[in-house]
């Protein structure tokens, strides 16, 4: 006696949502022909911008600090240093947008500072990867009863249910900002870009016998 009828069918679920957070890079600089004068240049500029940040601090995700760089540069013939070049980079990531322009322009606006971004995303356990992939199970039950409609028969039981895939839209390209000239404050807006949130799975359902032609 066999199990009975098999159908196999994959589900597939898009959903498009505002982002929850946004990420962007702030990095300061220095350039100087002495070394220690380059480290207190690169220390104060860094300082600035924590400064700025610490303003903002309930509007902060989090914030990184790393990537700190201090090399010497050479003369073009290589054999004798001409000076020194730091720099250090903090990745922040913002989650109240309404200040998100006005940080990164205040940053922007320090000396020897870049500011890049933002990148937009999702969090890691946002309640849209769940409410995607419940459409995808949902989208896979759909199709399976079409399946069993179209043959005359019933789905009886479920025999396996798994994730195929699940994929995240790409996140907004950014641009940066550098010091901008003396004069009015500047205002920007950022438009945050909607995620893509895709969830597929693969189910496997028995059906009851067929009712063939």
């Amino acid at each position: 006696m066999t199990d009975g009828p098999v159908v196999a069918v994959r589900g597939e679920a898009y959903r498009e949502v505002a982002p929850e957070l946004a990420r962007f890079q702030v990095t300061a600089t220095a350039r100087e022909r002495d070394r220690e004068v380059t480290l207190t240049r690169l220390a104060e500029r860094a300082a600035a911008v924590r400064v700025l940040l610490d303003e903002h601090a309930p509007a902060l995700d989090r914030r990184e600090a790393g990537d700190l760089r201090v090399r010497p540069e050479t003369n073009r013939s290589g054999e004798r240093v001409v000076g020194y070049h730091g720099s250090v980079t903090t990745g922040v990531t913002v989650t109240e947008f309404t200040v998100l322009a006005e940080l990164m322009l205040r940053l922007a606006d320090q000396e020897q500072v870049e500011v890049a971004g933002p990148w937009w995303s999702l969090r890691p356990d946002s309640p849209a990867h769940r409410e995607a992939r419940h459409a995808a199970i949902a989208d896979a039950l759909h199709r399976a009863r079409e399946y069993a409609d179209a043959l005359g028969a019933r789905l009886t039981a479920l025999l396996e249910l798994a994730d195929a895939e699940e994929g995240f839209g790409p996140m907004a390209t950014g641009v940066a900002f550098s010091r901008m000239e003396k004069g009015a404050p500047p205002e920007l807006e950022l438009d945050p870009q909607p995620q893509t949130v895709h969830a597929v799975v693969r189910a496997r359902f028995r059906i009851s016998d067929p009712v063939l032609p």
